[in-house]
């Protein structure tokens, strides 16, 4: 196992894998910018080095930096996170031939996953559905890029073999619209992505976005840890999370998941990943691959007792997998809340000092956060602050949990989301279960128009 790990991340995710770090007894390091030198988790690494000063391209985004602060430390071993450089294929070659290992998949697989026409390809091959539309990259020829619509059948939806994150797509109702449509998300993919490149897809009207966690290992062992319901978002960003996802059949969910991690077998993948899914009238459609740890992974940690980083650490430092797909079982429930510093309903970031700070507490909370009393919210990085996550034995106990816990929560000095979530614990459709990704918008619309 190794001896001392580098964390090339900030925020709760930092301080998360530091944990993770120092009950397997490994000694973290961790690089920071000049903004975040009074960071909890700077303070109780082992060693911290300041690698730059408060932007991002300058500090968590240098990797030389990076790579330098793991050489002066003696480092083995390079932890991502997630965002910044987890699923930028460059960094993981440069982090593996500078003689460190690199805690995530091989470079060919983040490389395979992170353009969406090859991934697309890749689990088709693997027999993992995927939403009808081109066969990969759309083609120069208008007429033929009309002719593969038709047969798709409208809406459609234009997107960007390069994107992520909710950018570089649009959905397209008509015909006439359509050429017009391609033109630009080519043009903004060029100008955001460095490449044009698009492809097209039935747009699917109500669908929910369910997700599969795998964990592999270089043997070609793989297990699925089930699904995580992520529908409750805001211009593709999400809210709140939970798993398992409701009103899902047992025997469906384990189809897909076994498909998942065959899929992984046959790519030789390695480490923590998950496949993001539409999933409507009973379908799954394979949407893409994230190649790193999820924000929303406490939840799955919490139904299954699998401590994710640490087997992301243990797979990475050449070992099996320490349980069999029949060793993991589904117990009780648990639900994610996002806490950003940002305007509950303008979404508006807040950053600032935090004057008073009280996390909740009781039976089946846990907080992820590295915010404290005293502690100044940069604006120079994601608003998120923290999440919240309650267990229960079932997803009643959890939302009441969820509640309790929420009207508990103290954040003073700046505005966070907390009143959004306080309303969503309480919103019937979302207490019904299975709630489509255009729920929350639709429902923010409508408040929008009664204050009007």
């Amino acid at each position: 196992m190794f001896e001392k790990i580098l964390i090339a991340n900030r925020g709760e995710i930092a301080l998360r894998i530091q944990r993770a770090c120092r009950e397997m007894g490994i000694r973290t390091v961790v690089v920071h910018s000049e903004v975040d030198t009074e960071a909890k988790y700077v303070k109780l690494a082992d060693e911290s080095v300041c690698i730059g000063p408060a932007p991002a391209a300058a500090s968590y985004l240098n990797v030389p930096a990076i790579i330098s602060a793991a050489e002066v430390t003696d480092a083995e071993a390079i932890h991502p996170g997630y965002g910044f450089l987890a699923e930028n294929a460059d960094f993981a070659e440069k982090v593996e031939r500078s003689g460190f290992v690199f805690i995530g998949p091989r470079p060919e697989n983040i490389r395979l996953m992170g353009d969406k026409v090859s991934a697309k390809q890749a689990m088709i091959k693997a027999g993992v559905p995927c939403v009808p539309g081109s066969e990969g990259a759309l083609p120069e020829d208008p007429k033929e890029i009309v002719r593969i619509a038709r047969k798709v059948g409208y809406p459609v939806i234009i997107k960007a073999s390069g994107g992520g994150g909710g950018r570089g797509m649009r959905v397209v109702h008509t015909e006439a619209a359509l050429l017009n449509a391609v033109n630009m998300t080519r043009t903004e993919a060029q100008a955001a992505f460095a490449n044009p490149v698009v492809y097209l897809e039935r747009y699917l009207e109500q669908p929910r976005h369910i997700e599969i966690q795998v964990l592999a290992d270089e043997h070609k062992n793989c297990v699925h840890l089930f699904e995580r319901d992520c529908s409750l978002q805001r211009r593709h960003q999400k809210v709140l999370e939970e798993a398992p996802a409701p009103e899902l059949p047992a025997k469906l969910r384990d189809k897909i998941g076994e498909r998942c991690a065959e899929a992984c077998r046959k790519m030789n993948y390695r480490g923590a990943g998950t496949f993001e899914f539409l999933y409507q009238e009973g379908e799954f459609f394979f949407i893409e691959m994230n190649t790193r740890i999820q924000v929303e992974h406490p939840v799955t940690e919490m139904i299954t007792g699998i401590d994710i980083v640490q087997e992301q650490i243990h797979v990475a430092a050449g070992h099996k997998l320490r349980f069999r797909q029949k060793d993991i079982e589904v117990r009780g429930h648990a639900i994610e809340c996002r806490i950003n510093a940002e305007d509950p309903y303008r979404f508006t970031p807040s950053p600032g000092k935090i004057t008073s700070y009280h996390p909740p507490g009781g039976p089946g909370i846990r907080v992820d956060s590295h915010v404290y009393q005293g502690y100044s919210v940069p604006p120079n990085y994601d608003s998120m602050v923290g999440k919240l996550i309650a267990y229960g034995a079932t997803r009643e106990q959890a939302i009441a949990r969820m509640r309790i816990a929420l009207s508990e929560m103290v954040i003073e000095g700046i505005l966070t989301n907390l009143p959004l979530h306080r309303d969503l614990l309480n919103d019937t459709r979302f207490l019904r279960g299975g709630v489509s990704i255009h729920y929350l918008e639709q429902k923010l619309a409508q408040e929008q128009k009664k204050k009007k």
